[in-house]
């Protein structure tokens, strides 16, 4: 293997494990809330939440590369802030997953805040537990499966994206090029003994996963009807 697929590598694990990170922090009380409203106008964040999953990847790219760019008050505002340009930039990889994989995170918490009983929280109200405490000894123990099957979505989706990630990060070895990327060049460029390396790799990955979080969904099961 060589140094450039150990960058791309090493570059795709940390922008998965930081996406994720910021999709648990910023997808669990999203989740929370929209489990709790029932109005017609948290049905619309629900959609754009949602939106990414049906929407081409290159679709949201292009929006968030004019969006990014170096003209605009977000670019502007980046620069002064940080002193580089916030497209074509690591940065600009991180809020694009974010965004790309939010679905993947949000609606396992959904489904899985809106299985907890009502009556549970209620009771724990009349005993004198505020919210935050209610959610802590109640719904996180009740609902900790579904952040593990959120945050393996979520890494695992990151990991796989393509349309997004070129799109508004390019193609900057150590910086911006990740797997999905780097195999793309391998193609492009006819090598296809290391496309074929680097996409089985994604192949094997991809199977274990799924593998392990559904072999996980069974045992579970079968522990609940026995």
């Amino acid at each position: 293997m060589s140094a450039a697929e150990l960058d791309a590598i090493q570059l795709t694990i940390a922008l998965a494990t930081i996406t994720t990170a910021l999709l648990l922090i910023l997808g669990t009380p999203l989740a929370w809330w929209l489990s709790r409203k029932n109005a017609s106008w948290p049905a619309l964040v629900e959609a754009l939440v949602a939106m990414p999953l049906i929407l081409p990847p290159t679709v949201l790219g292009f929006y968030l590369l004019l969006l990014f760019a170096p003209d605009t008050a977000l670019g502007v505002a980046w620069e002064k802030l940080t002193g580089t340009q916030l497209a074509f930039s690591f940065s600009a990889l991180v809020i694009g997953s974010v965004i790309y994989s939010l679905p993947f995170v949000v609606q396992p918490l959904q489904a899985a805040f809106q299985r907890v009983p009502e009556d549970l929280l209620k009771v724990a109200a009349t005993l004198g537990a505020s919210p935050l405490d209610q959610f802590r000894s109640i719904v996180l123990p009740l609902t900790r499966r579904s952040f593990v099957t959120a945050a393996s979505l979520g890494f695992a989706h990151t990991v796989g994206e393509f349309g997004v990630v070129l799109m508004i990060g390019g193609n900057i070895p150590g910086e911006t090029r990740v797997l999905s990327v780097a195999l793309y060049d391998y193609v492009e460029s006819l090598q296809f003994a290391e496309a074929h390396r680097l996409a089985g790799g994604l192949v094997v990955f991809s199977l274990a996963l799924l593998y392990l979080l559904y072999r996980r969904d069974r045992r579970h099961s079968w522990r609940v009807q026995a």
